[in-house]
């Protein structure tokens, strides 16, 4: 029996497990763009998966427990898949990185992220966008996650402004973290390193 489009595209999202964000692209090799997009829209309208953006979708998880029913991908994961697409690497800036923190409880509307990969503007479901601004590849040195966020958050609050509610946070989290490697430290802004430094136990 010859499978539709539509079965093999469900059944290969059935292996990946319910949650993925995934694109047209994805199932090219099953047939040509307007038929795999023309299956897709077919999907979309029988709620088997739903439409995050324009082109970015997703076989949601759905949620039984206490009823929330279906639950859409985080700005994270939407990011993540398309910088793993794009080959691209990514890092949280700006509020969102202060919130990922803890730094600031302020929750973004919209989320930045610094990328090595393209500019772009991603408009999802809700309206919400997610934002990928070009920068120099430096930022992508790092060894260590953490060194690279703390950098990217304190650089975004600035020299100066950095609260002592907020030293006690950063503080919080060097002490509870390996120390940073001397690469990683050398990479960061020297009062941003120093501050760091000052704030180890």
């Amino acid at each position: 029996m010859i499978q539709s489009i539509d079965d093999k595209i469900i059944n290969s999202l059935s292996k990946c497990g319910r949650g993925i964000v995934f694109f047209p692209a994805t199932f090219s090799h099953y047939a040509q763009p307007k038929a795999v997009n023309k299956a897709l829209e077919r999907m979309t309208d029988a709620g088997v998966i739903i439409r995050v953006a324009n082109g970015i979708y997703c076989y949601p998880k759905i949620e039984k427990k206490i009823g929330l029913g279906i639950l859409y991908p985080t700005f994270e994961e939407i990011a993540r898949s398309i910088a793993k697409r794009d080959k691209a690497r990514i890092a949280p800036a700006g509020a969102y990185a202060q919130n990922k923190l803890g730094l600031s409880s302020q929750i973004p509307m919209n989320v930045v992220y610094l990328t090595d990969g393209e500019r772009r503007k991603v408009t999802i479901h809700d309206g919400r966008g997610i934002f990928f601004k070009h920068v120099a590849p430096r930022i992508f040195a790092f060894s260590d996650p953490l060194a690279q966020l703390l950098t990217i958050a304190l650089k975004d609050i600035g020299n100066g402004n950095v609260t002592d509610e907020q030293k006690k946070c950063v503080k919080k989290l060097v002490n509870e973290h390996p120390r940073f490697s001397s690469v990683d430290m050398r990479l960061m802004p020297v009062w941003i390193r120093q501050l760091i430094m000052d704030l180890y136990d």
